[in-house]
């Protein structure tokens, strides 16, 4: 074991601890309990799974959103030193609590905005995994973690990677950054194609495992185009430093290009338990028994320019970065409800971002965003993409 690694648990505070990084986050946990301590649990309504969780790890606190879970919860686990909490103004309590040392946002969507900055209010670093929080409101949430000297470590894969390269790069420029991208089940596909895939088909990422929104958003390169706008805030660059190239292996997680030329890339396994167990041992690498990339298995590594008149979300993502304002939560807010009506197979796949496009253009645009601003343009942009999508139903 690395003799600098933590000498005490760390603390962690899960939010969503039943979904793909946070059962991923315990996994880490489990394999290094001298390390890491799972001391608050949350989840939506997975009941069931957050249960057996709370068994097995013995937080100090859990949550479960939806109230109608609670006696669900609360009676399965009477009996245990555990304080069991519902609502969402819950998350916002258990990040505060004196005893969490970090907080692993891992929330789906806009929902971990609010407890990601009661957090930051009451300094608690942040390992994020919620990238909506920053596409929502980077620029709000970058300058309170600046203003609290609280360090934001990120989770995706991606900017994780970018994050490690620039360790140690401080007085370095940066000149430009690449994201890279699988390209999804659809990589190569014609408009016409798209147009004809199934719920089934997309939710069959060739390289990662993940939930059912962020592998929906993968295969539209929505999550890409989040991922653009997150990395915009996160390591404060213009948005004509901002590239993303189709990487079919996911081998090389995403480069820095410094201002001489040079660049540095992150690789390894496409294993979300790596960057998910760097951001919570920070600045420490912990050792492990993850399985090792091994050159010979891979001997051609290619890269791909992305069709955004195919993949129109990627083109949108950057749009919206342009306008600035409200318009990335306006893009986030109508995607989150088309992803959800694709999965509800009541549209189809390109008409994803066909609505999301036209919510930028419907939905008031408001140049320089209070915080109470952007929770109204949410719900605005939510309300007129469930309308706009009845109208045109059949």
């Amino acid at each position: 074991m690395n003799p600098n690694a933590p000498k005490a648990p760390q603390k962690l505070a899960i939010l969503g601890s039943t979904g793909s990084i946070g059962t991923q986050a315990l996994d880490v946990i489990s394999r290094k309990p001298e390390l890491f301590k799972a001391t608050v649990l949350t989840a939506h309504s997975r009941a069931e799974l957050l249960i057996e969780q709370a068994r097995q790890f013995l937080p100090d606190h859990v949550v479960i959103v939806n109230e109608s879970k609670y006696s669900e919860v609360k009676e399965a686990l009477s009996g245990l030193p555990i304080e069991v909490h519902t609502g969402a103004d819950a998350l916002v309590s258990v990040v505060c609590l004196e005893q969490v040392d970090m907080v692993l946002t891992a929330l789906v969507g806009f929902s971990g905005l609010r407890p990601t900055m009661a957090a930051i209010e009451h300094g608690k670093p942040i390992a994020l995994a919620n990238k909506e929080t920053l596409v929502v409101a980077g620029e709000i949430v970058m300058a309170a973690a600046a203003a609290r000297n609280v360090p934001i470590i990120p989770v995706d894969s991606e900017h994780s990677a970018l994050f490690q390269c620039m360790v140690g790069e401080e007085q370095n420029p940066v000149e430009k950054i690449y994201l890279t991208a699988s390209g999804g089940p659809f990589r190569g596909f014609s408009l016409e194609q798209l147009r004809m895939v199934t719920k089934a088909q997309a939710l069959k990422h060739p390289n990662w495992e993940m939930g059912a929104k962020i592998t929906i958003d993968s295969a539209s390169m929505m999550n890409k185009g989040l991922e653009v706008i997150e990395a915009k805030w996160l390591f404060d660059l213009d948005n004509s430093q901002i590239d993303v190239i189709v990487h079919p292996q996911s081998i090389i997680h995403s480069i820095v290009q410094f201002e001489d030329g040079s660049m540095k890339a992150q690789m390894g396994l496409p294993d979300m338990r790596l960057p998910i167990q760097y951001a919570m041992a920070y600045p420490q690498r912990v050792e492990n028994d993850f399985p090792r990339f091994n050159f010979l298995d891979y001997p051609s590594l290619t890269f791909e320019q992305v069709d955004t008149s195919v993949f129109k979300n990627l083109d949108l993502a950057f749009r919206a970065l342009d306008r600035g304002g409200n318009m990335a939560c306006i893009l986030n807010a109508a995607n989150e409800i088309t992803n959800r009506m694709f999965l509800d197979e009541r549209i189809r796949f390109t008409d994803i971002a066909d609505f999301n496009e036209a919510a930028m253009e419907q939905v008031e645009f408001i140049p320089n965003p209070s915080l109470e601003d952007l929770f109204e343009t949410d719900s605005a942009t939510r309300a007129w993409v469930r309308a706009a999508v009845e109208q045109v139903k059949p």
